[in-house]
């Protein structure tokens, strides 16, 4: 599937290398995210999830984003970011720790986030900042973000490909849903998605 956006390709399905089985995930949408007011593409982002998962239930009368939010709490995903211009470990971490720190502080004034979860989320947040080298991520280089489905008594793991992992609940989850809060960080990935799990 190409963005139509960046030209940037993304395979309809992956399968994650791992020392567990995990199962194909399936292309539910893709999408530019620019910034600034000149509309500079930084990267195009293809969400991917396990929709075959038998857990997964979606219901007709679900909003597109309580069915996202089934979807991220149920199954295996990923985040595939595409930067469409060299770009620095360091300037995307900085993006990933602002949003996190927006949805904590959010959640937290509208009651969705508990103080018990709050203080949870502060060491793999502090983790997180430790992942990224500070180095350059070069052009229409995939970075892969996989979100583990939920296993009993475990902490759910975010892994970033090649570079680590963290585990937590709050954190691994309320990333992946941070692509989606209002119009999405990509409005187009954010259609894209809605028009694909509105099939499903």
């Amino acid at each position: 599937v190409v963005d139509p956006a960046t030209g940037i390709q993304f395979p309809k399905v992956i399968k994650v290398a791992s020392k567990v089985p995990l199962p194909m995930l399936s292309l539910v949408g893709v999408g530019v995210r620019t910034v600034s007011f000149l509309r500079i593409q930084v990267y195009s982002v293809g969400f991917y999830a396990d929709l075959k998962n038998p857990k997964l239930k979606l219901e007709p009368t679900m909003t597109p984003d309580e069915k996202i939010r089934e979807i991220v709490n149920t199954c295996a995903c990923e985040i595939r970011i595409v930067p469409t211009r060299n770009t620095s470990y360091s300037h995307l971490r900085d993006a990933f720790i602002r949003a996190i720190t927006a949805r904590l502080r959010i959640g937290r004034n509208n009651g969705d986030t508990t103080e018990e979860e709050a203080a949870l989320a502060a060491s793999p947040i502090r983790k997180l900042k430790t992942l990224f080298p500070n180095t350059t991520l070069t052009k229409h280089s995939p970075l892969d973000i996989f979100l583990y489905p939920p296993t009993p008594g475990n902490a759910r793991a975010l892994t970033f490909r090649d570079l680590g992992s963290i585990e937590s609940d709050w954190v691994a989850r309320e990333f992946v849903l941070h692509y989606f809060q209002g119009d999405g960080l990509s409005p187009a990935l954010k259609k894209m998605v809605v028009e694909s799990i509105e099939s499903l």
